[in-house]
């Protein structure tokens, strides 16, 4: 079967395309065909070795997938060859098969596209659990969203007006912000433009903002902790932006700001049966309608290095998808 493999650590660029044996499902495993696979930021800094996950080389980027189950080792449950369903792992799913172990796997629903389903797992998941199991938004809360038009972060701006709050998408140009608009932002701001804290000051007021969902780091951070209001939540996603900001202890102790770490593969681990509530609860949405998945591109296997490219320049607005089969 054809594999994107990274063979050593590096860029875009230093990827492959290679042969490699079919693998074979093992225990509590399902052997999957994948379709569509999608890719996020972090497999950029995965394949150069700068991410917490660090597979031993040559390994496959990819932590998504939507593929149909072709078959099934022993003590697999709760699946059937034939069906439909979507993957999310650390990385492995850029290949045409995949041998994963049934927990990681969700069925999907007719109503629910290969592309929707490969996209919906890691950035809808993080942020679902971002915003219900650790923010604990509610509704009529207002939701600062730093880096609003990339996956992850329309992800949050589709999921904080679904959960009730009042949306403040913040982004880098006027071009971003009314993607973000379009899906669902209240208010926008363009923090190359304007002051972040300032305008998130006067936007909300003396009140100050409840929760902050920041993917980005680097020198956005401290501002939107700033605009928090009594008892805000800052949600710590990611760090786009390559800078881990240090935050000011006296203004988290002045406010009774919690300042939230939101890691969704340790959450996977430890919280199996809400990890799995909060698939299904995705997957129904995305159903019903109520869930975009904006996709920025999908690309062809061969052009592995175009669509990295994209995350790696921090260009993509929403999804990028690899087609695989």
């Amino acid at each position: 079967m054809k594999a994107l493999m990274c063979t050593r650590l590096g860029g875009p660029e230093d990827l492959s395309i290679e042969t490699v044996a079919d693998p074979v499902a093992g225990p509590g495993e399902a052997l999957v065909r994948v379709r569509v696979a999608a890719l996020n930021f972090f497999d950029t800094l995965i394949i150069a070795g700068k991410y917490q996950v660090k597979p031993e080389l040559p390994f496959s980027p990819g932590g998504e997938a939507c593929g149909v189950v072709e078959a099934l080792g022993a003590g697999a449950e709760g699946f059937s060859v034939g069906d439909r369903v979507m993957v999310h792992l650390s990385h492995g799913t850029a290949r045409e098969r995949i041998a994963v172990p049934v927990a990681r796997l969700a069925r999907v629903p007719e109503a629910v596209s290969d592309a929707v389903a490969a996209g919906l797992s890691i950035t809808y998941g993080t942020t679902l659990h971002a915003l219900a199991d650790r923010a604990r938004i509610q509704p009529g809360e207002t939701l600062v969203v730093l880096g609003a038009s990339g996956g992850v972060g329309l992800a949050a701006v589709e999921l904080g007006k679904l959960l009730g709050a009042r949306v403040i998408a913040c982004a880098s140009s006027p071009e971003k912000l009314e993607i973000a608009r379009t899906h669902g932002a209240d208010d926008v701001i363009d923090y190359r433009a304007t002051n972040l804290r300032e305008e998130l000051r006067r936007l909300t007021g003396e009140r100050g903002v409840d929760v902050v969902y920041d993917a980005v780091g680097g020198d956005l951070a401290e501002p939107a902790m700033r605009a928090l209001g009594w008892k805000g939540r800052f949600l710590v996603i990611g760090f786009a932006a390559g800078e881990i900001p240090k935050f000011p202890l006296n203004v988290i102790m002045l406010k009774g700001i919690d300042v939230q770490g939101v890691h969704w593969g340790a959450f996977v681990e430890r919280e199996p049966a809400q990890h799995q509530t909060n698939q299904a609860q995705l997957l129904a949405w995305a159903a019903e309608g109520k869930l975009t998945v904006k996709v920025h591109g999908t690309y062809p296997l061969e052009a592995y290095a175009e669509a990295l490219g994209i995350l790696k320049r921090r260009e993509a607005t929403g999804k990028v998808i690899l087609q695989i089969g």
